[in-house]
């Protein structure tokens, strides 16, 4: 009779932690349909929109050229990307806090801008960025031409302005030359930002192994992968993490079941996250929810670049987004899953059409 109520009580135990995950999911569900933003259909770009059709609670792989772009456009945005002549004093370029060959960040927790000014947030990654649906943590700018305003006049990054940015372009008479070809009216603010966007939604990273596998070839993946996907699926992750991008087209609070500012000693501007557009009371610590893609290269994570590895990232996320504590295992398996969304250029066997 003691080893039956000892099966029972196992029974009675695990049918309760299964209860209460799914409650979990369900409450990480409704926040995230009460988000005051959401991308249910497809990614937000203004120009040259890929065609893809884009559902909420769905993955989808990224197609091996999702944008239609001028070659010689991509090629002007490629330089200004590089060109420190964007900063106030000539030290710092677009590709100073998104460094290409790291995967589009400097991998600090915060970057350092013109005379060594440290910025208030962490640099997320400018590869996919076009198939998020706003831009910046706080989601204050619905696209890339947008965005590209805020550095340039951040006096913690590139410390500039439009007026003297032309100022001093308008002097490189090759340059010059080839914004002619390309615009009538030369070298202009509009015309410089429309470069880099158009360069910046050429750093797509297609054909990871989990793209993959979604588009059929089940062998992409290996057992522990594909258990980590199913993990992740069951804990809830992909309320938020889903889509083409595996997040950046909703907003979510960071904290959703435990408090994560909580230890804090001092909050910054930065850490009210959408409030500070809104300033709607609701929407303090809420963030955009990051991409996924590439992710084992992009540390360290959150706006805080708080944590510095993956297996962090994934342990602080499961305490408090889901109000869980996972097993090392646990984490393990996540995080070999979360492995195989790095994509092309960075996996090589990957570009090449192979499995790695």
């Amino acid at each position: 009779m003691k080893i039956r109520h000892n099966r029972g009580l196992k029974q009675t135990t695990r049918f309760k932690r299964a209860i209460k995950r799914c409650l979990v999911c369900l409450l990480i569900m409704v926040f995230a349909g009460c988000s005051d933003d959401v991308d249910v259909s497809h990614p937000a770009v203004t120009t040259q929109s890929p065609n893809i059709e884009i559902s909420y609670q769905s993955f989808v792989p990224i197609p091996l050229q999702p944008f239609q772009l001028n070659p010689a456009m991509v090629a002007l945005g490629d330089q200004l990307f590089h060109d420190v002549r964007l900063s106030g004093d000539n030290t710092i370029a677009c590709a100073s806090c998104h460094i290409i060959a790291l995967g589009g960040v400097d991998r600090q927790s915060r970057s350092t801008g013109i005379s060594g000014r440290k910025g208030d947030i962490n640099s997320p990654t400018v590869f996919n960025a076009a198939f998020n649906f706003k831009q910046f943590w706080d989601g204050r700018v619905n696209s890339l031409e947008e965005q590209i305003n805020g550095p340039i006049h951040n006096v913690k990054e590139m410390g500039s302005n439009w007026p003297q940015v032309i100022g001093k372009l308008t002097k490189d008479k090759a340059l010059t030359r080839v914004f002619k070809k390309l615009f009538k009216d030369g070298i202009t603010q509009d015309n410089i930002r429309h470069a880099i966007a158009t360069y910046e939604r050429s750093l797509t990273t297609p054909n990871a192994r989990f793209d993959q596998y979604l588009s059929g070839n089940t062998a992409a993946l290996s057992e522990d992968e594909l258990k980590g996907f199913e993990l992740f699926k069951k804990l809830g992750c992909d309320s938020c993490h889903q889509g083409i991008n595996l997040g950046g087209n909703m907003f979510q609070s960071l904290g959703v079941m435990r408090d994560y500012f909580a230890n804090r000693r001092t909050l910054n501007e930065s850490d009210l996250g959408r409030y500070n557009v809104t300033k709607n009371p609701q929407d303090k610590h809420k963030f955009k929810v990051p991409s996924l893609r590439n992710i084992a290269l992009t540390a360290p994570y959150f706006h805080d670049g708080s944590a510095h590895t993956l297996e962090q990232a994934v342990a602080a996320m499961a305490y408090y987004q889901l109000g869980l504590r996972l097993t090392q295992p646990e984490v393990e398996q996540l995080v070999k899953f979360l492995n195989t969304l790095t994509g092309a250029p960075f996996n090589n066997k990957a570009a090449e059409g192979q499995n790695p």
